[in-house]
């Protein structure tokens, strides 16, 4: 499930030295727990942060990131050079850092004090050679780091902040996910494969195999009062426009079933496959829409990288307007510039992403030999979005990501009863495929209403994988080249 951002810290760290005396020192950590106060009182800042101290030697700065390392509630480090702290003395503490590092450049004070401006505010507010020293060292010792400039107070370098921690929030979820794969990957599809050994080094995930069988047990274990309740829930939340109350009954049982079992576990993310439903009437249709809602990743075809995406992503964007989903590319509308997408799966897109209130139906599925699934069938909203995939490169990582303008769907499509979501990829239908294709895309990605490039580009630097970004502004020829010589310089990493 997903973590609580507010149970997540974000160090404060500020540099100093003790060159200007105890009276300085004293007024650079006041003005610092002044900024984090504020700081967290701000709504763009999903976490807390906390001021630790001010960092005048190297053996303080050594034990703070070895308590940064090892506190399980702190996620990353937020540093600031108040004064000049001569670089030298971090290399130690940095060299041991393991959590995500943002280097905060600005200043307690806004302006220059005209008249009040002496030499003692000068060694006060050093920050704009401060943070100069500090940034050298950071980019010698070959760092993953953030650097945000700005003043604190100012709405957009909050936004900033927060986004980052967004990013960093998801470094932490990824470093403990877990994947239940009921089932393995559908035959003979390539991008769904990858190297799962390598994706737990790398990025801390979990993947491994259970019987469905064992998920049957779960299932089968579910009682009728257990069921009538989560039926209740449906009647709330949803449209019901189905007889077929049974198929209802049995998504039911199986969301009740495979919460149990991904609770029990630990598991984060899921995922099934239609051909692998040996004990199960139906394929998991409601029921892993219901459990996409709750916050858990979901891969169909055993598409286990699309499934853990989904939970990092969803993780990240808590609080923020827009829902985060499952989605594939299923078929064109070719109009010129205005050519559009029309995104959806057999059964399984999140209702987050929801215009209006789903409605639960029961139709054929076409393939599986099993029963009439029920299924949440509804548009998707419109606005800018993006569309995220990771694939295996055969030694690494990539992370591929397409701004989107979601549209409401131009036709009302009666006779296809799936959710549904159309949008126009950025710059248009015909460069964006050809760059997503050119750069190994998947059919499966991840559709995100409420996160952005910036915050995937963060996550993916500080994973150390490499980032793929498809924009309104590509040039199709640089594109290319750019991916030739990242081929060229991952491997040489």
């Amino acid at each position: 499930m997903m973590k609580d951002l507010k149970t997540c810290q974000f160090w404060f760290i500020t540099g100093s030295q003790h060159l200007y005396g105890e009276e300085t020192l004293k007024k650079v950590a006041e003005h610092s727990e002044s900024m984090v106060e504020k700081l967290n009182q701000a709504n763009q800042i999903p976490a807390e942060i906390v001021f630790k101290i001010v960092a005048t030697t190297s053996e303080a700065i050594e034990n703070i990131i070895e308590e940064a390392n090892y506190d399980k509630s702190c996620v990353g480090i937020i540093t600031w050079m108040h004064t000049f702290s001569p670089s030298k003395m971090w290399i130690r503490g940095l060299g041991k850092l393991q959590k995500p590092y943002l280097h905060l450049h600005t200043q307690f004070n806004r302006e220059i004090p005209n008249e009040d401006i002496d030499m003692d505010f000068m060694n006060l507010n050093q920050a704009a050679h401060g943070d100069r020293e500090h940034g050298f060292i950071g980019t010698r010792m070959r760092l993953p780091r953030k650097v945000i400039v700005g003043y604190w107070e100012d709405k957009h370098v909050k936004e900033k902040i927060g986004l980052w921690m967004r990013s960093a929030i998801g470094v932490m979820t990824s470093k403990k996910l877990k994947v239940a794969r009921f089932g393995d990957n559908m035959r003979d599809v390539a991008v769904t494969e990858g190297d799962k050994v390598e994706a737990q080094i790398k990025l801390g995930w979990s993947v491994n195999t259970y019987p469905v069988g064992d998920l049957l047990a779960y299932i089968d274990a579910v009682s009728e009062a257990e069921i009538d309740a989560i039926v209740k829930e449906y009647e709330q939340a949803y449209i019901i426009k189905t007889d077929n109350i049974e198929s209802v009954r049995y998504q039911a049982r199986l969301e009740i079933g495979m919460e149990t079992f991904l609770k029990k576990g630990g598991f984060d993310a899921f995922v099934n496959t239609f051909e692998d439903l040996n004990g199960m009437k139906q394929l998991p249709g409601l029921a892993s829409q219901r459990l996409m809602e709750k916050g858990y990743g979901f891969g169909p075809e055993g598409d286990w990288k699309v499934a853990a995406m989904t939970s990092v992503m969803k993780t990240m964007a808590q609080g923020l307007v827009g829902g985060t989903s499952l989605m594939e590319d299923y078929t064109y509308h070719f109009a010129g510039e205005e050519s559009l997408i029309l995104g959806s799966h057999m059964l399984e897109i999140c209702p987050t992403v929801a215009a209006t209130k789903p409605s639960i139906e029961v139709h054929p599925l076409g393939i599986g030999g099993k029963d009439d699934p029920a299924r949440l069938v509804f548009e998707g909203a419109s606005g800018k979005a993006i569309c995220a995939s990771l694939i295996d490169m055969g030694g690494r990582l990539r992370l591929i990501v397409n701004d989107i303008l979601a549209v409401k769907p131009i036709m009302a499509m009666p006779n296809l009863p799936v959710a549904r979501v159309m949008w126009k990829p950025l710059p248009n239908l015909e460069t964006s495929a050809e760059a997503w294709i050119t750069a190994g895309g998947a059919h499966h990605s991840v559709i995100s209403f409420s996160l952005t490039a910036n915050e995937l580009r963060d996550w993916a630097n500080m994973m150390d994988i490499e980032f793929v970004h498809i924009a309104e502004d590509i040039d199709l020829y640089r594109f290319k080249q750019d991916l030739l010589i990242a081929d060229l310089a991952w491997k040489l990493k």
